[in-house]
């Protein structure tokens, strides 16, 4: 009686160890959403930086800061925050830039600068471009003219009311 008491308190501990257990176990089977948070920005945004560019110009560049100083609103703050769903790894990325003036003056951050981002806006050039290769894009045309759907007429038959 003894040893039939034993084995069933082992089996229901194992049992219960095994329920506790199983929520990591099978952890990979539930679905974890990605969160995101921040301003997300791609390396292209970033290298249309320039020295001396107006506030103006840098948030049309990059979009509204995260944060603005309170005090100082030469100051800005892009933080871009990842969280992934599936394996928890974190990125995190900074981008600050400061103005003086209006005039956008220096950038610190996690983001790789342009080789051009000390020349002014003003004295940048554009890539030259032959005008032989510029191929104009026009979206494709309907081969045929008659529209995709006709409508049918009220005494008609056939036709099949939605509504």
């Amino acid at each position: 009686m003894l040893n039939k008491k034993q084995s069933l308190t082992l089996l229901g501990a194992a049992a219960l160890s095994l329920s506790l257990s199983g929520c990591s176990v099978f952890d990979w089977l539930v679905y974890k959403p990605d969160i995101p948070q921040g301003n997300y920005m791609e390396p292209q945004q970033v290298e249309k930086l320039r020295i001396e560019m107006t506030k103006e110009q840098a948030e049309y560049v990059l979009g509204r800061p995260v944060l603005r100083d309170s005090f100082a609103d030469d100051t800005w703050y892009y933080v871009y925050h990842f969280k992934s769903g599936r394996d928890a790894s974190v990125i995190h990325k900074e981008l600050v830039l400061y103005f003086e003036n209006n005039q956008l003056v220096k950038v610190t951050g996690d983001y790789e600068l342009s080789s051009e981002f000390n020349t002014p806006l003003e004295q940048s050039k554009l890539p030259s471009v032959n005008a032989a290769e510029v191929v104009p894009q026009v979206p494709e045309q309907r081969g045929d003219d008659k529209p995709l759907v006709e409508e049918g007429k009220e005494n008609d038959p056939k036709a099949i009311r939605k509504f």
